[in-house]
């Protein structure tokens, strides 16, 4: 998760340095979303921030599904026995 946050943090930058989120803003402006005074702007640091708050979700609600998945595992294996291997030896 934190690969993608960096790669989308650096299709953000080079977007924002060739003029891309600039066009897109006037475009969205002029479409009538945003502020009528300001216009329409992407917001870095608010957009980033919400990006590392789901991963952060992400990263504890899989963490938890890990935990209960090792659990219900560890405890059929108890039940049924687990497998059992037997390696002979050469001869």
């Amino acid at each position: 998760m934190l690969i993608f946050l960096f790669a989308f943090l650096i299709l953000y930058w080079i977007l924002g340095v060739i003029g891309v989120l600039d066009s897109l803003s006037h475009l969205l402006s002029t479409a009538g979303f945003g502020n009528p005074k300001t216009g329409f702007h992407f917001h870095g640091y608010w957009i980033f921030s919400r990006l590392f708050l789901i991963g952060l979700a992400g990263t504890v609600v899989w963490s938890l599904v890990n935990l209960f998945v090792a659990l219900l595992y560890n405890l059929v294996s108890d039940v049924v026995g687990g497998v059992q291997v037997t390696l002979s030896e050469r001869r």
